[in-house]
């Protein structure tokens, strides 16, 4: 009997690894799969149709006994039921090997339909059918822009040139998104057979993956798949009998984020520095090393087997009119059930944040979620109710982006998350352009004066006002959707802003300028912990009271001593 075990890079974070290698000193036949989306039960184990989950030693010594036959008390370990219906409950596409197959081996994946749709390209269907198939399945690029996949690739296709590439971007870069590195860490194979498909339809002979070398689980995984599939003929030289020659090799790149953007990944990988270009040409009719090249996010190109094999209707019978098929959402922040989930457009963000995610952390108050990263913006919590889908998520201002969900409750500051984005994006701006070069950075330091208590009458304007200048003046999405996060913040949430600016506060009580922790007297007892914890020794003990107080001036606002208070006797006013 085999014993499955989660071997993703959550998993292998909550301790998999030991699980792994005690199943196999046990002598039992252990697998490693990649994650299945559920990173806030790991440990997982599956074996005998049961999935086990949080298990931690003891719980692998009652696997054990349990597929040994033995008295044993794995049952305790047996994931929720309403964890599992969770599960159940998705349609997954992109995702639907992940967790159920072993990432390392193809045998795994040709035994689940692998290969089937690039062999029912070759050999019933033109090259030019097969684009018709995408253009069918309505399937749009996942990366974030949402433009159509089959006239990317038409357009590659048709532009002349006895050398061309395809290229898979899988540089991850928003703060919260990690579809992409499970997917690669979990169903690299079908990655592969997306690229196939993809070369085969725009007749490139070589592929390139680009990926960030701070995904060395994902780069492993897919260069062991690589390796299977040309010893298995799938690449290389006469495909299949076809006379079609292709491969693909991985570029790890160097996680700079403006290397999402198409033409600064193609000035990468030519070996220069990363920054954007002017289109026209567009990388279809000139791209890498000058030739024909087409881009696509490795979600977009996890979607294209299924499609070559259930046919292009079928994926566009879900979703909405003008958002076909699945989308996989990475959830993160003030939520429950982090991790990953694969739903069809046309959910609502209610569904998604309070049943997929389990609802907010603590039971605290939903306030907003982030979409589409630095590039996105805040939805408020009374619009929960916005369909998943382009058009309904840009009407918010957001974006849907590459899928990142960073959930935030009651006690987020959202003038502090604008400049924590802000922050990212004016790190990550290459430089190029001096709208986005300068301008990010002047946004940046009036949130910064407005986060410390020093805001001016008139930075909101002046924060607007940069904004549009940013958007109108950069050449790429970086600086283009740069002053969203700011821009939504305002939008929805402008009390905050005014709050911190007119009435030196903050409602929230995040940001340290406009705050003060005090010990509520009657509560406390006199524990010491918050006294021996403290860094300044700011916390006194008041021996004719029996209590612990704070000193002010010492109080540096780290927040040690509330959170380690057994009785919750320290608050913030």
């Amino acid at each position: 009997m085999k014993i499955y075990v989660g071997r993703g890079s959550c998993g292998n974070a909550a301790g998999a690894g030991e699980l792994f290698e005690y199943f196999e000193s046990q002598g039992f036949d252990v697998q490693p799969v990649g994650c299945n989306g559920m990173c806030y039960l790991e440990p997982i184990v599956e074996t005998d149709g049961k999935m086990y989950v949080k298990v931690d030693e003891a719980g692998a010594l009652e696997i054990a006994k349990a597929v040994q036959g033995k008295e044993n008390n794995a049952s305790t370990y047996i994931i929720p039921q309403k964890d599992f219906e969770i599960l159940n409950s998705q349609k997954r596409i992109a995702l639907a090997n992940c967790g159920k197959i072993n990432p390392e081996s193809i045998d795994d994946y040709l035994a689940n339909a692998g290969y089937e749709g690039i062999k029912k390209a070759m050999n019933t269907m033109t090259p030019e059918q097969v684009i018709d198939e995408i253009k069918l399945s309505g399937l749009a690029g996942r990366g974030g822009a949402g433009f159509p996949t089959w006239f990317k690739w038409n357009a590659c296709r048709q532009n002349p040139g006895d050398v061309k590439y395809i290229i898979c971007n899988a540089d991850e870069g928003d703060p919260g998104a990690f579809m992409d590195r499970a997917i690669i860490e979990g169903d690299p194979h079908g990655l592969i057979e997306g690229m196939m498909i993809g070369a085969y339809a725009m007749g490139c002979a070589e592929g390139i993956v680009y990926v960030r070398a701070e995904y060395p689980l994902a780069i492993t995984r897919l260069e062991i798949a690589l390796e299977q599939a040309r010893e298995k003929g799938m690449l290389g030289k006469n495909i299949l009998g076809k006379g079609f020659d292709f491969d693909i090799r991985i570029k790890a790149g160097a996680g700079a984020f403006v290397c999402g953007e198409e033409t600064a990944l193609i000035a990468s990988l030519e070996g220069e520095r990363g920054m954007p270009r002017l289109k026209p040409p567009f990388p279809a009719q000139k791209g890498y090393k000058g030739k024909p090249s087409n881009i696509n996010n490795v979600e977009t190109l996890a979607n294209v087997p299924w499609i070559l094999r259930e046919g292009g209707s079928a994926f566009a019978a879900m979703g909405t009119e003008n958002s076909k098929g699945t989308k996989v959402f990475a959830l993160a922040g003030k939520i429950n059930n982090g991790g990953l989930v694969e739903v069809p457009m046309g959910d609502t963000l209610h569904n998604v944040i309070y049943n997929l995610g389990g609802g907010i952390k603590g039971g605290k108050a939903f306030k907003a979620v982030q979409m589409g990263g630095p590039s996105g913006g805040c939805i408020p919590a009374h619009m929960s109710d916005t369909i998943i889908d382009y058009k309904s998520i840009s009407a918010t201002g957001a974006i849907m982006g590459s899928g990142g969900m960073v959930v935030m409750d009651e006690s987020t500051c959202m003038v502090e998350i604008a400049r924590f984005f802000l922050d990212f994006t004016c790190k990550e701006s290459c430089g190029k352009c001096t709208h986005c070069r300068i301008g990010t950075k002047r946004m940046l330091e009036i949130l910064e004066r407005i986060c410390s208590g020093d805001g001016r009458e008139g930075d909101i304007e002046r924060l607007e006002e940069l904004a549009k200048a940013i958007g109108e003046g950069s050449l790429c999405g970086l600086g283009q959707t740069a002053p969203n996060p700011v821009l939504t913040t305002i939008k929805y949430f402008l009390n905050e802003y005014e709050d911190h600016i007119k009435h030196k506060k903050c409602t929230a009580k995040a940001c340290k300028a406009f705050t003060k922790y005090h010990i509520i007297q009657n509560k406390c007892v006199s524990c010491a912990q918050c006294h021996e914890n403290c860094p300044t020794h700011a916390i006194e003990y008041n021996k004719d009271r029996g209590v612990h107080s704070i000193c002010v001036e010492r109080c540096i606002k780290c927040g040690i001593c509330k959170d380690i208070c057994p009785v919750d006797a320290i608050v913030i006013s």
